[in-house]
């Protein structure tokens, strides 16, 4: 299929660069990269795995995890319950 369309003047360089360097006709090269970024924008998105830093909190002086019931009385309060 016949079809104008106006091309940047960077895209042309570099797609006559390509089109001599791989031996192949310009259209063909036009074509090929349409396709490849038709696909990369079809395709869905990556998601970057979702990830947290540890950091060490430690345990406010007088405090101890030893008797959990005693700690959260001392931390929330005896009415918390």
């Amino acid at each position: 299929m016949r079809t104008t369309i106006t091309l940047e003047d960077d895209v042309v360089e570099k797609a006559r660069a390509t089109a001599v360097r791989l031996h192949v006709p310009f259209r063909e090269v036009i074509n090929e990269a349409l396709r490849t970024g038709l696909e990369k924008a079809d395709a869905p998105p990556s998601e970057r795995a979702y990830s947290t830093k540890p950091h060490k909190m430690g345990l406010k002086p007088g405090m101890n995890l030893d008797n959990i019931q005693e700690l959260l009385a001392r931390i929330e309060g005896e009415s918390f319950r």
